[in-house]
């Protein structure tokens, strides 16, 4: 599955094996090129050179700031995901080729290196 956050004319993506469980063991996020917009307002639609079919699991919005160095710390607050029976809103952390998320409620700060 993409995990797909809106950049300015882009969206900034990463690969993830499954969906995140709240307050789960972290997943492997691998970074992937930018995917364009349209892919926020799709459902679903074929990929290009015939790689198959993307279909959007929830979608949503985040509140909080990508930083301009994609290796720094990403710590957004997501909101829409009651459609995957989870608390909403939930705090998305991508670090590290790590992606984790916590109930706002049960959010504690990651500590700094």
């Amino acid at each position: 599955m993409d995990l797909l956050l809106e950049d300015g004319e882009s969206c900034r993506t990463w690969r993830l094996r499954s969906v995140p469980l709240p307050n789960g063991p972290s997943l492997k996020a691998t970074p992937l090129p930018s995917h364009r917009l349209i892919w926020l307002e799709r459902t679903s639609a074929a990929v290009s050179g015939g790689r198959g079919w993307g279909r959007r699991i929830v979608g949503g919005t985040f509140q909080g700031v990508l930083p301009d160095n994609p290796r720094a710390l990403i710590r957004v607050e997501l909101r829409g995901t009651a459609a995957l029976r989870f608390p909403d809103p939930l705090i998305l952390e991508l670090a590290d080729s790590q992606c984790r998320l916590h109930s706002s409620a049960d959010h504690r700060p990651t500590p700094s290196p």
